[in-house]
């Protein structure tokens, strides 16, 4: 199993307007190429400007052949160029995670 957790930071006061676009032109092909993803969250303190989902991969193969399928998808590419007209994020971190032997491993 692999873990790709991804944080990102959006400008101050653009959050709601980000993920509404996110949730309207965004959210059905990457699901539809990713799966659904463990998490997708908001922070309840910290930083108000920073979310972070995590998809569950079965392995490095998965997350390329299902990563390769979404920058294909005209959907989710319409998506991408709508995002970037807004212009909200500035910043993108992710890692690659497995899970430890002692801790159950998250159902994807």
């Amino acid at each position: 199993m692999l873990l790709d957790v991804r944080t990102y930071r959006v400008k101050p006061g653009y959050m709601k307007e980000h993920l509404e676009l996110y949730e309207k032109y965004g959210k059905a092909p990457q699901f539809r190429c990713l799966g659904e993803p463990l998490v997708y969250m908001v922070g309840e303190s910290g930083d108000p400007n920073e979310y972070i989902h995590i998809w569950v991969y079965e392995n490095a193969g998965d997350r390329e052949a299902k990563r390769k399928a979404m920058w294909s998808d005209p959907e989710w590419l319409a998506y991408t160029k709508r995002s970037r007209e807004l212009g909200a994020l500035v910043d993108q971190k992710n890692k690659l995670m497995v899970p430890t032997s002692f801790s159950p491993a998250p159902k994807g």
